[in-house]
């Protein structure tokens, strides 16, 4: 039984590596959006844009509000 499920499973094996490939994608997307550096890099990113007057402060509130939100977020799908 053995064979034939291998064999029968055989033509989908490309679908399952790119999907384990998207999985792994994802998983790494996620860390990295929810990486302290990124976020205070991101967050002196729009400090500086409103010191330089290229955002008003409603903008930079706003986007400061994003921030805080992908902070405290779930950080993975399913969750909250």
């Amino acid at each position: 039984m053995g064979l034939l499920s291998w064999t029968v499973g055989l033509p989908f094996l490309p679908v399952r590596g790119v999907v384990r490939l998207a999985e792994v994608i994802q998983k790494q997307v996620d860390e990295q959006m929810h990486s302290p550096a990124t976020l205070r890099r991101e967050l002196e990113q729009i400090d500086e844009m409103a010191r330089r007057g290229e955002i008003t402060r409603e903008e930079e509130l706003e986007m400061q509000r994003q921030l805080t939100r992908r902070m405290v977020g779930p950080t993975s799908p399913g969750v909250g």
